[in-house]
C-alpha cells in the first residue's frame, strides 16, 4: 500500500515502514502457506484465534507503539496501523485481541490508572488479554446518553446492574469496560453521571448469552450484570466522567482501517483476477473501489495523526465510519456485478466463497460501531455549529 514514484529515495520513517510492512506480509503468507488461517471477510469480528492473538504478541505486533513499559515497542502510531492494514488485507483472525488492542488500552493509557495500565496492558500486548465493550443496550441503541445500566456505591463497594447488547466477543473476553449511570439521568445534562468501569466476565452475577447470526456464526452476544461487586480501584478515571471517555474512545472505535477493509479480501482477490487478461467489464468495478479505498485510506491517516498528537476527532471519525461501511457494503454488489459480467472473474471459487461467507453480515456494516443515521446526525449538528 505504499505509493512512490521508482528511483525517488524513500524518507527514513518510509523506510522503516516498509521495512515492517514486508515483515508482516512474510508472516501472513508464511501462516496461509502452513495451513494457520484461511482469508476470511469481517475477521475483526468473526476470526476469534487466541492462538493466533499470541503469535503476534510475541512479534510485538499488538501495540506496537505503545510505551516499552506498557508492553510496547515504542514505535509511532503509523508503525501500528501498518500491521493492522497488513492483517485486515490478508483477512487474518485478529478478533480475539482486537477491541482490547484498539480502543480499551488507548482509554486506560489516557485515563486509566497507573496501577489498571500495569495490571492490563501489557497481557494485552501479548495477546493473552481479551475486551468487550459494554455500551450499547436494548432499545438505546446509538444514543450512549441514553444508557440504563447502573453502578450504586455502597459498603465501600460499587454493585452493577443493568444488560448490554451486540457485545461482541464477550463470550472469550476476559473483561469488558462497561458505560453506566452512578448518578440519576438529568433530563437537561443527559451525558452528566455516566462512568465507565472494568468488569471481570467471570465474576459472579455476570451472565453471558450469544445471539447467532443468519449464517449460523457468533460473535454477538447479550451481557447481564445482576448486582455484580466491583472493588472502587475497578473504576476509570472518576466518576462522572464517563461521556468524556466514551467520546475519545470512539474516535478509535470509528476510525481504525477495519471501517473500510472488512471487504479487503474480496477486493484483492478481484483485483487480481481482473489483473490476469485484457481490460473488460470488470475494470469499471475495479477502478470504483480503488479510488474509494485510498480516499478512505487517506482519511484514516489524517484521523491517526490526530489521534497521535492526543486531539480526538470523534466527527471526523463518524465521517469514516459512516462512508466506509457504506463502502464495504458496495463492495459486494459491485463485485457481485462484475462476476455475472466479466469471464476474468466469473467462475472463481475462492471469489465466490468469499462473497457467500460475507453477505449474511452486510447488514450489520452500517449499524455496529454506532448506526449510520446517528451519525450523520451528529456530522450535521457539529457543521451546523461551525
Amino acid at each position: 500500500m505504499l505509493f512512490f514514484e521508482p528511483g525517488l529515495a524513500l524518507p527514513p520513517t518510509a523506510v522503516r515502514t516498509a521495512a515492517l510492512r514486508a515483515q508482516v506480509r512474510q508472516f501472513i503468507a508464511e501462516e496461509i502457506a502452513s495451513g494457520g488461517f484461511e482469508p476470511q471477510c469481517n475477521s475483526w469480528t468473526e476470526g476469534l484465534d487466541g492462538a493466533f492473538s499470541r503469535k503476534l504478541g510475541q512479534r510485538g505486533w499488538i501495540g506496537y507503539h505503545w510505551p516499552t513499559a506498557y508492553g510496547g515497542h515504542g514505535g509511532s502510531a503509523f508503525d501500528t496501523l501498518t500491521i493492522n492494514e497488513e492483517l485486515l488485507a490478508a483477512g487474518a483472525p485478529v478478533a480475539a485481541h482486537w477491541i482490547a488492542a484498539r480502543q480499551s488500552a488507548p482509554l486506560l493509557m489516557r485515563f486509566g490508572s497507573e496501577a489498571q495500565r500495569q495490571a492490563f496492558l501489557p497481557r494485552i500486548a501479548a495477546g493473552d488479554t481479551y475486551f468487550a465493550i459494554g455500551m450499547s443496550e436494548p432499545d438505546v441503541g446509538s444514543d450512549l446518553a441514553s444508557v440504563r445500566t447502573r453502578a450504586e456505591f455502597s459498603g465501600g463497594r460499587w454493585r452493577l446492574q443493568g444488560r448490554k447488547v451486540w457485545t461482541s466477543g464477550a463470550h472469550i473476553a476476559h473483561f469488558a469496560i462497561v458505560l453506566c449511570r452512578t448518578a440519576p439521568l438529568d433530563p437537561k445534562t443527559r451525558h452528566a453521571g455516566l462512568s465507565q468501569f472494568i468488569v471481570d466476565l467471570k465474576a459472579p452475577g455476570v451472565s453471558i448469552r450469544p445471539i447467532v447470526m443468519l449464517d449460523g456464526s457468533h460473535h454477538f452476544n447479550e451481557v447481564t450484570f445482576d448486582g455484580v461487586e466491583l472493588a472502587p480501584d475497578s473504576l476509570v478515571g472518576q466518576a462522572g466522567d464517563g461521556w468524556k471517555q466514551v467520546t475519545s474512545e470512539l474516535a478509535y472505535e470509528r476510525s481504525g482501517p477495519e471501517r473500510f477493509l472488512s471487504t479487503m479480501p474480496i477486493v484483492e482477490r478481484c483485483l487480481r483476477l481482473v489483473l490476469t487478461d485484457a481490460p473488460a467489464a470488470a475494470d469499471i468495478a475495479a477502478g470504483r473501489l480503488l479510488a474509494r479505498l485510498m480516499t478512505l485510506r487517506n482519511m484514516s491517516l489524517a484521523i491517526w495523526g490526530a489521534l497521535e498528537a492526543g486531539r480526538s476527532p470523534a466527527i471526523e471519525a463518524a465521517m469514516v465510519k459512516d462512508l466506509g461501511t457504506n463502502y464495504e457494503r458496495d463492495t459486494l454488489e459491485l463485485v457481485r456485478d462484475a462476476m455475472d459480467a466479466d469471464a476474468r472473474v466469473a467462475g472463481d471459487s475462492a471469489l465466490a466463497h468469499l462473497l457467500v461467507a460475507a453477505w449474511p453480515l452486510a447488514p450489520t456494516y452500517n449499524l455496529r460501531g454506532g448506526t449510520n443515521e446517528i451519525l450523520r446526525n451528529m456530522i450535521a449538528k457539529q457543521l451546523q455549529a461551525r
